[in-house]
Formats: structure tokens, sequence, C-alpha cells
């Protein structure tokens, strides 16, 4: 599996328990486990969820789901 799919699969996992719409970044960073020092790991790629939120802008809000967020944060990172 490519690290994007692997790190955009981890984001979907984490945000399963998360109630959508996500309107600001707060709200995006609380809905995961463990807040910003969520870790997703690939290959020798990883990210916090604190750090890959620094890839989103205001205009980003609201999230209706868990696959929109992954979308945006591994299509900015470049992965």
């Amino acid at each position: 599996m490519a690290v994007k799919d692997e790190i955009h699969g981890q984001i979907v996992a984490g945000l399963k328990d998360a109630k959508f719409p996500i309107n600001t970044p707060g709200e995006l960073l609380a809905a995961f486990p463990a807040g910003a020092d969520t870790t997703c790991k690939a290959g020798d790629i990883e990210v916090t969820a604190g750090e890959a939120g620094k890839l989103l802008t205001e205009a980003d809000f609201p999230f209706k789901d868990a696959k929109q967020v992954a979308d945006t944060i591994v299509g900015r990172a470049g992965l």
C-alpha cells in the first residue's frame, strides 16, 4: 500500500468516532483520539494531527466526514 493511502486510512480510522460536521480547527484536533499528538505513520513518514492541522485553512471548514478531512490533508501534504 502506498504511503499516501496508508496515512489516508489512518486519518479516517482516527476520526471514526468523531461527530460531524466539524466546524473549527480546535474541534478537529479534539476529535482525534490523542488530540494534536495523534500520530499517523507509514514507512519513513510520521505526522501528528497537530502538524497536519497546519496544512488547513479556515476556508476548509466545515468538514462533513472523515474522508473529506483525509483527502484534504493528504492532498496538501504532497505524499
